[in-house]
């Protein structure tokens, strides 16, 4: 950074006492941005972009009661601002759908109004181009959603192994769970097999999956549910091939 030069932002902030202590913070920790202009608004908040466009909005997802509209703010900011930065401040703790959608509207990050809260050091990473800056408390979250996604692969593919499953058993399985018959999984472009065959794979798997006095009466539902439970099927993945 140049000596003297102060970066630019905007808050946009909805509550009158949290946009108080976020000027605060700003003023007394992050003394390397000057706040140029605060919005409680949208309709307060574009007329100061056509004043001065900031180096940083820093904006908070949920305004006048709406959870969308900080979304529609970010999405619009960076058409047609490109060049400014977007660092989500929000009290929206528990609504991960929401931290989805305003990243894919291309948020450079977020912090949630938890935990360490505004740093310094979050701020300038920002403002340096470092993308996908979160604070304690979301890294936490994210951590433990892509633990629980490499357990997860993990458990699926030793069942793979341990149930001796090829390509063909778990298209098989797929598609009964999605409701085919045999019928129409024998007419999929990519099973080489007929209805009698078909029948003879899902006892087979049945032998594989249940020992021998849970068999008696297991239909192709209760399969597909064994399938799922060893995690061979993935229900988060269940798509049909192209027939």
């Amino acid at each position: 950074m140049q000596e003297n030069k102060k970066y630019k932002v905007i808050i946009v902030e909805d509550a009158k006492l949290e946009m108080k202590g976020t000027e605060e913070i700003f003023r007394h920790e992050i003394p390397d941005v000057e706040v140029i202009g605060t919005a409680m608004t949208e309709a307060e908040f574009w007329p100061l972009m056509e004043q001065a466009v900031p180096d940083l909005v820093l904006l908070d997802l949920g305004l006048g009661g709406s959870t969308t509209v900080g979304v529609q703010i970010c999405s619009r900011l960076k058409q047609q601002y490109p060049q400014v930065h977007v660092l989500i401040f929000t009290g929206e703790i528990l609504n991960e759908k929401l931290w989805v959608d305003v990243l894919d509207a291309g948020a450079d990050g977020i912090i949630l109004k938890t935990g360490e809260l505004l740093t310094q050091s979050d701020v300038l990473a920002v403002l340096g181009g470092k993308r996908m800056v979160f604070n304690q408390p979301i890294l936490e979250k994210i951590v433990e959603r892509f633990r629980q996604s490499v357990l997860n692969e993990m458990r699926r593919q030793e069942a793979i192994i341990d149930y001796d499953i090829d390509e063909y058993d778990e298209r098989f399985l797929r598609h009964l769970a999605l409701g085919y018959t045999k019928e129409m999984i024998a007419a999929l472009r990519g099973m080489p097999f007929g209805v009698k065959s078909l029948e003879k794979r899902q006892n087979d798997l049945i032998n594989r999956f249940f020992g021998e006095g849970e068999r008696v009466g297991v239909n192709a539902t209760r399969l597909v549910v064994r399938a799922l439970e060893l995690r061979i099927i993935d229900i988060d993945n269940l798509e049909p091939d192209e027939e």
